[in-house]
């Protein structure tokens, strides 16, 4: 049975053509009333639960583009009007008689869940606390607005679907878990790219142990076009869980990405895996014949990627690992070519501080430089903008230098 899309009054040919739609597949981050945001699965005739919100029909977000409100309203989603900033007029009202007493807020915890559980609408109820609240009259215009907005945040069921850019991935996973990207901030990430001159068509070189974020970053800048080629430490391909939430089409990937471990990127590295040709007669069937055609495969991807790192000229070396990184840039910087860069990012200072006294030092590296990144969020509102109260403490440290061939 087919599931109705999402009604709406804002109609889709208004959309730019070029818009990004969800679709099936699709990993899609959502922001909830209170500000969390959260990844959700979008599969195709399948059910999305959304934290408190409820849960809905995935088909009603496939063909939607990105950057919609939706209410849930009878287990279905509606998509809600833009709002407007309006202009806010300021009173002469004060705050200093308000508190949170039971006297100023007489509507208990029992009757709001009452109330809920009888299908009255969100706005309804911060309507009827409004006309309860004793001192509402009281507040000032902008603390109205601000007591509306956490009313709505607590019990409305509303969520807006936000476009997966790296922007808004690497900020995702920075307030979800910021050591999972070893403390990448989206404006660190955006120095990285710059001082590590990321393009289409580029040759580069990356250690990656921050989830996979840099990796992704820089395989969005590179467009499907040039090659990526990480070093890990793990045996088979590394599970970068940040590219998830980046909805990147396979054959993109496939014809950029590539990686080997530490072990096998060592120039005398001698393989050990099993044989890849046996003569006719020792095939005794369409299984071990069609093992052996994937085991060949997998051999001849490894030597090409070997080859591929060991003929150099590698455009950039972008670093973001749990391991020390002098030794890091010691084993790869003879694969750089001349005047390529260097990056290293690391949430300490020492050793980021202690390669650039080294790289100081040593023939063959041009300015080496340690900076640190420097954030500040602003409530931008009419009237009222100024600097948030509450920012992070650092992005990190990056160490930028460039490689010089010596005659």
């Amino acid at each position: 049975m087919d599931i109705p899309s999402a009604s709406t009054s804002t109609t889709v040919s208004n959309i730019p053509q070029n818009s990004p739609i969800i679709q099936s597949g699709n990993n899609v981050l959502v922001r909830q009333p209170n500000g969390d945001v959260r990844s959700i699965k979008i599969d195709r005739d399948s059910t999305v639960v959304v934290g408190r919100i409820g849960s809905f029909h995935a088909n009603e977000l496939i063909g939607q583009p990105f950057g919609f409100s939706y209410e849930m309203v009878d287990k279905k989603l509606k998509i809600l009007p833009l709002r407007t900033l309006e202009e806010v007029e300021d009173t002469d009202a004060t705050n200093e008689l308000i508190n949170d007493g039971e006297f100023v807020q007489p509507l208990t915890l029992e009757e709001i869940q009452a109330l809920k559980q009888s299908g009255v609408h969100a706005s309804e109820i911060i309507k009827k606390q409004i006309e309860q609240h004793a001192n509402y009259s009281l507040k000032t215009e902008y603390s109205k607005d601000k007591y509306k907005k956490r009313k709505e945040a607590k019990y409305s069921k509303s969520f807006t679907t936000i476009e997966p850019t790296v922007y808004n991935v690497c900020d995702y996973w920075f307030n979800k878990d910021q050591s999972r990207i070893r403390d990448i901030r989206p404006d660190t990430l955006s120095q990285i790219l710059t001082m590590a001159n990321i393009q289409p068509g580029g040759k580069y070189l990356a250690v990656d142990d921050a989830s996979g974020l840099v990796v992704s970053a820089i395989l969005e800048r590179m467009g499907g076009s040039g090659s990526l080629l990480t070093i890990c430490d793990t045996d088979s391909p590394p599970a970068y869980p940040v590219m998830a939430n980046m909805n990147f089409p396979l054959s993109m990937i496939q014809s950029v990405l590539k990686s080997l471990n530490w072990a096998t990127s060592q120039e005398d590295y001698t393989s050990v895996h099993a044989p890849v040709d046996l003569p006719a007669d020792e095939i005794r069937s369409d299984r071990q014949k069609n093992r052996l055609k994937k085991r060949k495969v997998a051999h001849d991807l490894l030597d090409n990627t070997r080859e591929e790192l060991f003929a150099g000229e590698f455009e950039a070396l972008i670093v973001a690992s749990q391991y020390d990184p002098s030794g890091i840039v010691d084993r790869l910087v003879p694969y750089l070519a001349g005047s390529a860069s260097i990056v290293v990012h690391s949430p300490q200072s020492q050793p980021v501080v202690d390669l650039q006294n080294k790289l100081r030092n040593t023939p063959g590296f041009l300015g080496p430089s340690v900076t640190e990144g420097w954030l500040r969020r602003y409530q931008v509102l009419p009237g009222r903008t100024h600097p948030t109260m509450n920012t992070s403490g650092s992005g990190g440290y990056i160490l930028h230098a460039i490689r010089v061939c010596v005659l």
